[in-house]
């Protein structure tokens, strides 16, 4: 469990509240509650993509991705705009380190604009905090 000053933290830096192994557990949790997990759950899929050596690996990982959240209609399609969605596939033509970058951003913006103010308010923060 964090320390009362680390959780304080995370109002203002959702990168600090997702390197925290528990702040990323208890804003997952968090998210569920709310249905809305697929933007963290998309961010995640991104981080462990970018780690990703094997070019084989990564043309799997990218093509899971795109099917999970990207596409029209995926199980937990991310809301991107069109711009960043065909930038993305076209990216995906030659899977590289970088193929999510730009959605990854509009979703880290996303959720630093919309799910952190939301989180921050929650019972489960405000338990945090104490």
């Amino acid at each position: 469990r964090p320390s009362p000053e680390e959780a304080l933290q995370w109002r203002d830096s959702l990168e600090k509240l997702l390197q925290s192994p528990y702040g990323l557990a208890s804003f997952r949790s968090f998210l569920c509650s709310e249905f809305s997990e697929e933007n963290v759950e998309f961010w995640v899929a991104c981080e462990d993509y970018k780690k990703t050596k094997s070019p084989l690996k990564m043309a799997e990982k990218a093509k899971k991705i795109y099917e999970e959240f990207i596409q029209t209609e995926a199980p937990k399609e991310v809301n991107i705009d069109h711009f960043t969605k065909a930038v993305t596939v076209k990216n995906l033509v030659e899977p590289s380190p970088t193929s999510f970058d730009m959605a990854q951003k509009r979703i880290f913006a996303l959720m630093e604009k919309d799910s952190l103010p939301r989180f921050v308010r929650s019972e489960f923060y405000q338990e945090l905090i104490k």
